[in-house]
């Protein structure tokens, strides 16, 4: 059985897609996780190359494929967001044959991530010591919501709650509102951003001692690592910290301002930038006024200095002012809605918005964010089809044509 080289590899002649050549592309990843940490993460070492195999249940599959609507070609958009360059098992976890093919797998894998809640894989018989005494040199990522250890340990994770416990949602929102969940999943995708590192670490000392590890990430742990600052400022002076809405809590003026036709964010770093706004909106003065000479004291003077310049901001339009702070070095810019951001000619540059053949007709769907000069992540193939490759991995990890049609036969495989 062999699960690396290009054999199992997806193929123009197999019509799997196009081959990787990105530097994860002599790894391969067995991604039994669901919804958007794993599959993000996962996606990402695909993105970079890795042959990704998505283990999904027959019949149902990532519980995100009925997120919709929107969808696409029969497909929910959620699902599209997080899943291409992969390739999908359809094989029944309950079925003890079906364990068996997921074991036969991970025995030549080089990476399983899963996001189960903890003790459920190694119920299964899919956990790390379980995998692992089969592959000394697996890396293991678990993803879930308190981590492997701790009093909450056994508790189901999920995005909102991560983001309310973690601090940040006390931090979010106007300064007289409630607390306010970020607008996107932001504690899975953090998680997602924190696996796919602790994978990297653990290949790369895997390449030094031949042996691999268990990465356990929490979303809780993830979240309340991105504090950072805010933590900080509280470690520092033991003050509970606040909501400033779009402000800054130690930056001022670093926030959003109602401009003639819209909103403008500006971002005054330091005094030699504030003496530079002041004159670029006509307001030289504001840099003399000795409240507003330094940062710590425009901080003090927030109250004072806001109300000042709304006034001045609200007299010309988003675009007016965009151009005279450029001109003038002062970092400003427009509050722009998804599709404004999806066509904004430095993204776009960038490449960050991709289209893939589907089924369906053209997909759209982002990029990855990393450049790489020399080995550089690609978007290759769309989100798989439930069961879309099930014939080609079992036939690439020894199964013969008559197994596949009798794990079919009874179901197991999809």
């Amino acid at each position: 059985m062999t699960l690396r080289g290009t054999s199992v590899r997806p193929d123009a002649a197999s019509g799997g897609g196009v081959v990787a050549d990105g530097p994860l592309r002599d790894l391969v990843v067995l991604d039994l996780s669901r919804i958007l940490s794993g599959p993000f993460a996962t996606m990402t070492l695909a993105d970079l190359g890795a042959d990704v195999i998505k283990v999904e249940q027959p019949g149902q599959g990532d519980d995100t494929r009925q997120w919709g609507p929107p969808f696409h070609g029969g497909q929910a958009a959620y699902y599209l967001s997080v899943n291409r360059n992969k390739r999908s098992l359809a094989v029944d976890l309950k079925s003890p044959e079906g364990l068996d093919a997921v074991r036969r797998l991970a025995r030549e894998a080089d990476v399983v991530v899963e996001n189960f809640r903890p003790g459920t894989a190694a119920r299964l018989g899919l956990g790390y010591e379980e995998l692992a005494a089969g592959n000394p040199g697996l890396v293991y990522a678990s993803i879930s919501g308190y981590g492997q250890t701790g009093p909450d340990a056994g508790r189901a994770g999920y995005d909102a709650i991560a983001q309310a416990r973690s601090g940040i949602m006390s931090v979010t929102g106007e300064p007289d509102g409630p607390p306010v969940r970020v607008g996107i999943s932001s504690a899975d995708l953090i998680a997602g951003t924190w696996a796919v590192i602790g994978i990297l670490a653990a290949l790369h000392e895997k390449e030094r001692t031949g042996h691999g590890q268990w990465v356990d990430i929490s979303l809780l742990d993830g979240s309340v690592a991105w504090l950072t600052y805010v933590a900080s400022g509280y470690f520092a002076s033991g003050e509970t910290p606040r909501r400033y809405g779009s402000a800054h809590p130690t930056i001022a003026p670093y926030q959003a301002f109602p401009t003639a036709d819209g909103h403008l964010m500006l971002a005054v770093g330091n005094d030699g930038l504030w003496r530079r706004f002041a004159e670029a909106v006509g307001r030289p003065d504001l840099a003399g006024d000795p409240r507003f000479a330094t940062n710590p004291l425009r901080v003090e003077h927030r109250g004072e200095l806001i109300p000042l310049l709304e006034e001045v901001l609200a007299a010309e339009t988003t675009g007016t002012w965009v151009e005279r702070l450029d001109a003038a070095g002062v970092p400003a810019g427009p509050i722009q809605t998804v599709p404004e951001a999806l066509s904004d000619p430095q993204v776009l540059a960038r490449g960050m918005v991709a289209e893939l053949d589907h089924p369906a007709g053209a997909l759209r769907t982002l990029a990855c964010p990393i450049r790489l000069t020399r080995t550089p992540p690609s978007v290759r193939t769309p989100p798989p089809g439930l069961g879309e490759h099930s014939d080609a991995v079992l036939a690439a990890a020894g199964y013969s044509r008559s197994d596949i049609e009798r794990l079919r036969a009874a179901g197991t495989v999809g």
